[in-house]
């Protein structure tokens, strides 16, 4: 797996058109936090335990395949870089995680889009 900067992931997937960007983080962070602009939600934990998503596997497979390049972008980039090493491990070659991803890390007073991440760096993102 290799480890973009949120720019750099933007860069790859401008030059990148047959990449899948998939969000896997839960629908509602997608929904009411914001998303990147043309990202798909493939939920890598979901429900109100969190439970790993058994589906995610293979929604993924149906995005995107094998042959193509597969973006990953959670909060922070934990969980991203979690799914992706799921996805190399079950064959997929070419994957990416958006280091500290949508909202970034936690500043001194413990809060995101501060420091670094998509929305600090003003790459485009929706709200629902």
């Amino acid at each position: 797996m290799r480890h973009l900067t949120p720019k750099e992931a933007y860069d790859f997937l401008a030059k990148t058109p047959d990449a899948v960007f998939v969000d896997c983080r839960s629908e509602w962070e997608f929904l009411f936090v914001g998303h990147p602009k043309d990202s798909l939600l493939i939920a890598w934990y979901e429900g109100e335990n969190w439970d790993l998503n058994p589906r995610f596997l293979g929604e993924v497979r149906a995005a995107g395949s094998h042959n193509r390049p597969v973006v990953l972008i959670c909060r922070s980039g934990n969980r991203s870089r979690e799914a992706g090493e799921f996805l190399e491990k079950h064959g997929f070659t070419d994957v990416y995680n958006v280091t500290y991803g949508f909202e970034g890390e936690l500043d001194e007073h413990h809060h995101r889009s501060t420091l670094n991440g998509w929305r600090y760096d003003g790459l485009p993102w929706e709200q629902c």
